[in-house]
């Protein structure tokens, strides 16, 4: 729930909501849409797959989307050998090739993505990551289009997300290996990723992901460069965090408080740039192969930054794989693209990630408190599916209404400050605006009907 306005000069409104994680749908408008690369179609860069590897070579992509959006968050991913950098560690070497200086450009009257007017939205220089989102005006346009200075190297996707109400639900998997092949592996063009999951459980939401693992990488290591990592994912608003297989690695605990450390420094970097940082259980080996077990230490590292830190719960990939090290590739360590390892760490994340989507989709409450010179009011708007309940009164009476998105009145009611008043529209599923209003307050809220 967002605070929209407040009507009379004597009221204030603050809104307080169940979760202090609150996600704002962004709808995804890309999928599926008309795409040219270097001039000819393209289905690759928009069939909204994000576990294939069908890529395009191109330094002039143009895709055409609905028209509507004020903007967009535009996402790319590169393919190379899944690392989302090259250079972070030194446990081991990455290739691959970024999308590294390009224009962002915009059209209103574009018929096939060369010609008509085009204007720069953005610029981006010296881009050294495979998976990056930016956000671009749209007012007006129906296409936009990347024009390079070189070729892009091989581009698995592009996604363009409409975030013209502030939509927040964006996503970068900082990682090492597991993460790279898990949350970057192909199992098979059936798998889902964790925001297919999100989706089909919740349809209003389409989380953007950016990939982040890297082989190899510590959290000493992601320290060392969280200048990049803020510069690059730093306007993504939530980080899904897998760490700490590489500093565990042997089943010691020498290297249990720099972990607990660097950890902490990750997530208070992380909240000082208005991210929410959600941290994993370290994933399980199989033992009977690696010759060794992650320290329960670093777990209970895991959980106790999680609660000291007040972070909504991340999975527990420690206690599922433990169970099921058949997931397990043969080193004993890494997930197993071809008995679905990967699919099962997009699905537990989707799982653990469940409660903060369903905070947001009407099974939570949400208190409104208006304050005047008078008086002191509280406000309850409880939302239960397609139910709204209205507890309280800012005023002896009052009248309630129901609007759609573009302001049209669906359902109005007048009751007295001892009365509930029940909505139960016909109206689909989506977002709309409640409006409270009595002789000398008024407010409004957005609520969600699902």
């Amino acid at each position: 729930m967002k605070k929209r306005m407040a009507f009379g000069v004597a009221c204030v409104l603050s809104v307080a909501i169940s979760s202090a994680f609150t996600i704002n749908p962004n709808p995804i408008v890309s999928s599926g849409a008309l795409a040219y690369a270097n001039g000819s179609s393209s289905t690759y860069l928009t069939d909204g797959n994000l576990l294939n590897w069908k890529s395009v070579n191109a330094k002039d992509i143009a895709i055409q989307v609905t028209a509507g959006p004020s903007k967009l968050f535009i996402h790319w991913e590169s393919f190379g050998d899944c690392a989302w950098a090259t250079d972070f560690t030194t446990g081991c070497g990455h290739s691959g090739t970024a999308f590294k200086n390009f224009k962002i450009m915009t059209s209103a009257n574009s018929t096939n993505g060369q010609d008509g007017d085009w204007e720069e939205a953005l610029e981006i220089k010296d881009n050294p990551v495979m998976a990056r989102g930016v956000t671009i005006d749209f007012t007006g346009k129906s296409w936009f289009r990347m024009v390079g200075t070189e070729e892009s190297g091989p581009l698995l996707e592009i996604e363009a997300f409409d975030v013209s109400n502030g939509g927040n639900d964006t996503w970068f998997f900082m990682g090492t290996s597991i993460s790279q092949m898990g949350i970057k592996q192909q199992d098979d063009d059936q798998s889902k990723t964790m925001a297919d999951w999100i989706h089909e459980k919740y349809p209003q939401y389409n989380p953007a992901m950016l990939r982040g693992g890297i082989g190899c990488i510590n959290s000493t290591e992601v320290v060392a460069h969280l200048s990049e990592y803020l510069a690059y994912a730093g306007n993504v608003k939530f980080w899904a965090i897998e760490m700490g297989t590489n500093d565990a690695w042997g089943g010691g605990d020498w290297n249990l408080e720099t972990f607990r450390k660097n950890m902490q420094t990750i997530i208070d970097s992380a909240k000082a740039h208005n991210i929410v940082p959600i941290l994993a259980r370290i994933i399980a080996t199989d033992s009977a192969k690696a010759q060794w077990q992650i320290n329960p230490k670093f777990l209970e590292a895991i959980d106790s930054l999680t609660v000291q830190n007040k972070l909504p719960k991340g999975p527990d990939l420690y206690t599922y794989f433990r169970e099921h090290p058949e997931l397990l590739a043969s080193d004993g360590v890494h997930p197993n693209g071809e008995t679905g390892g990967g699919h099962m760490i997009h699905q537990l994340w989707a799982e653990a990630l469940y409660p903060l989507y369903e905070n947001e989709s009407g099974s939570g409450e949400v208190k409104i408190i208006t304050q005047n010179t008078t008086h002191l009011k509280e406000q309850q708007v409880r939302v239960q599916g397609r139910t709204i309940r209205i507890i309280g009164a800012l005023e002896p009476e009052f009248k309630v209404m129901l609007l759609n998105p573009i302001g049209q009145v669906l359902e109005t009611h007048k009751i007295k400050s001892t009365d509930n008043v029940e909505f139960k529209t016909n109206a689909p599923t989506g977002n709309y605006i409640l409006v409270i209003r009595g002789q000398s307050n008024a407010i409004t809220t957005q609520v969600t009907i699902k």
